[in-house]
């Protein structure tokens, strides 16, 4: 883990209707990430966002 994955622990992730996924952003705190998924969510974004921490779900 390097000093960069201390300070931004947070994912916000993004899957498309192929099943695609990508990081949409790295955050200091889970309140931020979330944020930027609600925000993403209220614009009507058709795909599936949610909010993960670095080292859940294969250590990303």
């Amino acid at each position: 883990m390097n000093d960069s994955t201390v300070a931004l622990p947070w994912l916000v992730i993004r899957q498309d209707d192929s099943g695609n996924r990508y990081r949409v952003g790295r955050y200091a705190t889970r309140a931020e990430a979330q944020k930027i998924v609600d925000s993403l969510e209220d614009r009507g974004h058709k795909q599936l966002y949610w909010v993960e921490r670095i080292g859940q779900n294969g250590g990303r």
